[in-house]
Parts: structure tokens; C-alpha cells; sequence
């Protein structure tokens, strides 16, 4: 490994510590040549399916795209960026799961939606609003009642 502050490639590693799900390695290291520490992450590297655009383009997946469009969705909301994190890397290991080399891209777009409205329904009525591309204000609407008729019904279980 490389020591971004004097561009040496001996170090040691000093510390190596696992993250809660056991997916990530953090580890310390120490530069022989300038005696600086500095840390870095290992992330086991998976082969993600295609996506399938609604143009019928093909497309990588791109972690930082959906992470992008959430914090987005949930700026000034009080969403953590842990939640953020932990949705994604759980949205991974789904996808994965599913053994498909192509997914189509709405099936991404119906998992991120489902995780928002449980998570934050302003967040969700953002993301939707850019999502499916409302063409008026009615349809708006339309998904607005749906997500008060679902609270509705949520309340009248509860009883």
C-alpha cells in the first residue's frame, strides 16, 4: 500500500479490525520511510449485475449514484448517513442474491422507494416526485393520497 503522504510502498500494518457485518477490514498502517500512520479499507470486490435502463440502455452499477440521489432525497431530513449506508450495502447483497447478470433499473428504484417510505415520507415524496417523473400536478396528488391512505390504514390496524 501506498503512503499518501510521502509515496513510499514499505508499511506495516499496525491495527486490523472487522466492521459490525464482517464486511470491511479497517486497517492501521505504519510508513517505514516517514513514520506516519494513516488507514485504510478493504471491501471484498463483487461482480454487480447490469442495470437496464427504461431506454433499454445498459449501465454499471454505481454505488455512489443511489447514495447520491438518497442524501439528496433526505437532505435536511433526519436521516442519517448510516442509514444511507446500511440501505445500500443491504440494497447490494439483494441484488447480488438474486443471481442476474441484468436487473432492470425499476426494480432498484421500487426497492429504494419501499426503504423511504419507511424510513422518511418526505424523503420519499422527493425521490418519487424525480423517480417516476410526474407529468402534472395530479399525479403528484395521486402518490401523496397513496401514501396518507396507507398511513390511514396503518392507524385503523393499530386500533
Amino acid at each position: 500500500m501506498k503512503c499518501p503522504y510521502c509515496g513510499q510502498l514499505e508499511n506495516k500494518v499496525v491495527d486490523s479490525r472487522l466492521n459490525k457485518d464482517y464486511t470491511i477490514t479497517r486497517r492501521r498502517r505504519l510508513c517505514d520511510s516517514c513514520g506516519r500512520r494513516f488507514t485504510t479499507y478493504e471491501r471484498l470486490e463483487v461482480t454487480m449485475p447490469m442495470l437496464i435502463k427504461k431506454d433499454d440502455r445498459r449501465e454499471a452499477w454505481d454505488r455512489s449514484k443511489v447514495v447520491a440521489g438518497l442524501k439528496k432525497a433526505c437532505e435536511k431530513r433526519p436521516v442519517s448517513m448510516t442509514q444511507i449506508e446500511e440501505f445500500v450495502d443491504n440494497l447490494e447483497r439483494e441484488l447480488q442474491d438474486m443471481g442476474e447478470r441484468e436487473i432492470p433499473v425499476r426494480i432498484v428504484g421500487a426497492r429504494v422507494m419501499d426503504a423511504l417510505r419507511n424510513i422518511d415520507e418526505v424523503a420519499y415524496v422527493r425521490f418519487a416526485s424525480v423517480y417516476r417523473q410526474f407529468k402534472d400536478l395530479n399525479e403528484f396528488m395521486e402518490e401523496l393520497k397513496g401514501l396518507l391512505g396507507g398511513r390511514e390504514d396503518e392507524k385503523s390496524e393499530g386500533s
